[in-house]
């Protein structure tokens, strides 16, 4: 015990010698303590650790945070100097709220326990099962966020300053370079240099707060999505109904005992939990003020929304296609800014490290995270449904809106960028800059582009002239702004997630499900699937699902493909297709989703001669069956060299861009233990897959 105080002493000494500073580069695991009495040990963390022996747990409990972080468990804590307690004090006396920095200058109890609350809500991520967050496990992207929310239910991002150790929380709160990674037996510790503090902004009130201070960045953005009536739209933040819902129990988590599946290697009974909240959430983005300045010639203050009209009628950044007036009616939906500045948002929250999710693809590594193969996602706009494209490859040096390079997609290739024409680079976003849009908003994020973004002519024909292939979660603009979609968690909560029948809850909006239908979605974060980011879909039961498709970007005969990983606990599916949702014709006879030998489907093992290989696949076709893709892998082998990983062709047929297309699957089988399994679907133009000159890849 003598030389375990002498230590103490010296740290002590330290601490006072040196600024507070304590060296952990070694990673030293102080094992005597844990995240509440290391706190209350040393006196840089005084006032913060006051504050987690008076703060409620939660508002129904009894329990401090200070028992909390005493007992067993996974913390994470950003803790404040007392330095940064002060100087949060010291802001508020600025802002008026508080006459002197004292904890005694507060106007009533409620106000001061309420920021009390706030500042150690803030800086406690609760690991629950998994694991502490060291800072060599902080996402690799600025402005990306953590993968747990705070106990506060938000967020925070980490943005990395100009040197290797300069990390920063929520854009402006620093970590001590030399005090971080402190590891105690039930967490770790990062010291922070200033409070946490996030204000709860909507989009809405956002904008609002720019135009009104004329703040620039993103004013006059701020200006024409106020003026096209987009306030009450961007100003929600979550479902009352569904809270209601779900902490009455009146919804429930999926009934463990009524079926059983393999997942992870494991079979049995197991539990998918509802999402615990159901929030709104948005991603704009968004032309600088700097580009309207030199647009325009004026100062983005003196910016109209109609001179910003006027600019996007004289420069076309429409399409032909488009029907509109360009009045000053800017809220009605037949308005040419209205139809423009939609365009540049969509209805789910995005985060910086998920605006192309890199997985599985093929030679791609999760550990290291280096890119290699190019990817996409595509997404349904706000407004009017139109196709954006988000793409990233190694050689674009970030992401991109609707970008078309020329890939080295043969049968032998690489499939990575060669180069990309001017007029098809589309528009980098920058998602990395201070300049991002999201540590203070509840319900969105806004990233700045450099390019002008629309629907135009060029844009609609390059997509038409490319496979669009959409993971079926990004049909469900609910899901990433939930933290469904490949939640980077282990947790089972966060592995099973069951989605009710829409006479219990419609949670995502565009499917509807039957009451027979016990829906799951499988995370499998971190697991090793051969499914499009190694995540799936499935519908048990005697299942009925109505899927709103995106839209196709030009009117013509386009494929719609299904894949499919077969084995014997699918069943055997109807589909059909049609744009009224009560009248959807039979596309083919159902399909057999359990079809995985060579002999039923067709498959063939890949040779050194690619004619024989080209004529194999078109004999495949005749069948209305595909092999798996080439870009798509887990750690044996890709879709394409995998057997029972397939992609039927659902229809063959003349695809209005102007219309909204419903694909319905409905079991055929007497039974309620098969199941139907979606990863993703494509549409494909005759464009593509009836090109003379140039057939379409393999990837």
């Amino acid at each position: 015990m003598k030389v375990r105080h002498l230590f103490i002493l010296a740290m002590i000494s330290i601490l006072a010698a040196c600024k507070e500073d304590i060296d952990t580069s070694a990673r030293y695991v102080f094992k005597d303590y844990t995240v509440y009495s290391y706190l209350s040990t040393f006196p840089q963390y005084s006032e913060y650790a006051k504050l987690l022996s008076e703060v409620k747990a939660s508002p129904i409990s009894n329990t401090t945070l200070k028992q909390l972080l005493t007992a067993r468990g996974h913390y994470t804590c950003f803790a404040p100097t007392n330095d940064a307690v002060h100087a949060y004090l010291q802001y508020l006396t600025e802002e008026g709220i508080i006459s002197e920095p004292s904890w005694d200058a507060f106007p009533s109890d409620r106000v001061r326990d309420s920021i009390k609350q706030v500042i150690v809500y803030n800086s406690i991520i609760d690991g629950a099962d998994e694991n502490y967050i060291l800072t060599s496990e902080f996402p690799v992207t600025n402005n990306a966020e953590l993968p747990l929310a705070n106990m506060n239910d938000r967020k925070l991002s980490i943005r990395f300053g100009d040197t290797p150790d300069s990390l920063y929380v929520n854009y402006d709160c620093p970590i001590d370079s030399r005090n971080k990674d402190i590891e105690v037996t039930n967490g770790v510790i990062h010291c922070m240099h200033k409070v946490i503090f996030m204000e709860d902004l909507s989009l809405t009130q956002l904008f609002n707060e720019i135009v009104l201070k004329k703040r620039e960045g993103f004013l006059v953005t701020a200006k024409v999505i106020l003026a096209c009536g987009l306030q009450d739209t961007m100003s929600k933040v979550r479902d009352e109904v569904y809270e209601k819902l779900y902490l009455t129990k009146a919804i429930t988590d999926f009934d463990a005992n009524k079926i059983s599946w393999t997942f992870h290697g494991a079979s049995g009974h197991r539990t998918a939990y509802l999402p615990e909240h159901r929030k709104y959430g948005f991603t704009v983005f968004a032309e600088r003020d700097n580009f309207w300045r030199e647009a325009l010639g004026k100062e983005p203050a003196d910016i109209t929304p109609a001179d910003v009209q006027q600019w996007v009628l004289d420069n076309h950044q429409y399409s032909e296609d488009d029907e509109f007036v360009a009045d000053n009616n800017f809220s009605s939906p037949k308005n040419l800014l209205y139809q423009w500045i939609t365009y540049h948002i969509l209805p789910c929250k995005i985060s910086s490290d998920k605006l192309v999710i890199h997985n599985n693809e093929k030679g791609y590594n999760i550990q290291n995270k280096n890119l290699t193969i190019a990817q996409d996602e595509f997404y349904a706009t706000m407004g009017k449904r139109r196709l954006l494209k988000i793409f990233e490859s190694k050689e674009s040096n970030g992401v991109y809106l609707n970008r078309f390079p020329k890939l080295d997609n043969g049968r032998r290739g690489t499939y990575h960028e060669l180069y990309c024409d001017e007029d098809k680079v589309g528009c980098l976003v920058d998602n990395k800059s201070d300049s991002v849009l999201n540590y203070n908003v509840l319900n969105g994020i806004v990233y700045g582009i450099d390019a002008p973004l629309a629907y135009t002519d060029e844009v609609r024909n390059n997509l038409q002239r490319q496979r669009i292939r959409f993971e079926s979660m990004t049909m469900f603009p609910e899901a990433m702004t939930n933290d469904i979609r490949k939640c980077q968690s282990t947790d089972f909560r966060h592995q099973f997630i069951h989605i009710p029948p829409t006479s219990k809850y419609q949670y995502f909006e565009n499917m509807d499900l039957s009451d027979d239908t016990w829906f799951v979605y499988l995370n499998s974060y971190g697991y090793d699937w051969c499914n499009l980011n190694a995540d799936e879909l499935k519908a048990e039961g005697r299942y009925e699902v109505t899927l709103k498709l995106p839209p196709v970007p030009r009117s013509g005969v386009y494929e719609l493909r299904y894949k499919v990983l077969a084995n014997g606990d699918r069943g055997t599916a109807q589909f059909y297709l049609g744009t009224d949702k009560n009248k959807l014709a039979p596309t083919r006879i159902p399909i057999d989703l359990t079809l995985a030998t060579p002999e039923k489907t067709g498959w063939f093992t890949d040779s050194d001669d690619d004619e024989y290989n080209a004529e194999k696949d078109k004999q495949m076709r005749n069948n209305g069956i595909m092999k798996g893709a080439e870009g798509i892998q887990n750690s044996s082998a890709t879709e394409r060299a995998t057997t029972y990983t397939l992609r039927h062709i659902v229809s063959r047929q003349f695809v209005d861009a102007d219309k909204t297309y419903y694909l319905r699957i409905k079991s055929v089988l007497d039974s309620d233990r098969k199941e139907f399994y979606m990863d993703y679907l494509e549409w494909v133009s005759k464009d593509v897959y009836d090109n003379p000159v140039e057939p379409e890849d393999i990837w």
